[in-house]
């Protein structure tokens, strides 16, 4: 399980390190794909490997066929360097907005990178009081 927050710099070739905390878990080589809200997924090869057998199971509709392309067409494997960084394709460090300052999020079974700017735009927690009380309709308790 991946928790925590880490601001980290991408460098001019657009490599980060990964945070030693997530480097364990990840082991060597991972895959990289397009997230959600404007950042990165990051997932271990058998995490990776459940989230495709899910992408593979949606029904054949249209909406299904564009979220297998979203994931699958950006997706990359990464491997780890011996200085614990990794090389984050200039397509996904475009669609991120990958410039200088980023943050990793673990979040349960994956790992995000946002640039820090759409990290602090995006997750202000505000209205974490109203979205906790929707959410206990799914049986989440506090």
């Amino acid at each position: 399980m991946f928790m925590g927050e880490y601001n980290h710099t991408i460098d001019i070739k657009g490599r980060i390190i990964i945070p030693s905390k997530f480097r364990e878990a990840l082991g060597d080589e991972f895959v990289v794909t397009l997230g959600l809200d404007g950042c990165l997924f990051v997932y271990p090869n058998e995490e990776w490997m459940n989230f495709v057998t899910q992408l593979k199971n949606l029904p054949g509709s249209k909406e299904a066929r564009q979220l297998q392309r979203y994931f699958m067409a950006g997706a990359a494997t990464c491997e780890v360097d011996k200085q614990g960084r990794i090389l984050i394709p200039n397509k996904l460090r475009e669609q991120a907005g990958l410039e200088k300052d980023i943050v990793f999020v673990g979040v349960l079974s994956k790992i995000e990178i946002w640039s820090k700017d759409k990290w602090e735009s995006n997750n202000d927690y505000d209205d974490m009081d109203q979205i906790a009380e929707h959410m206990s309709e799914f049986g989440l308790s506090f």
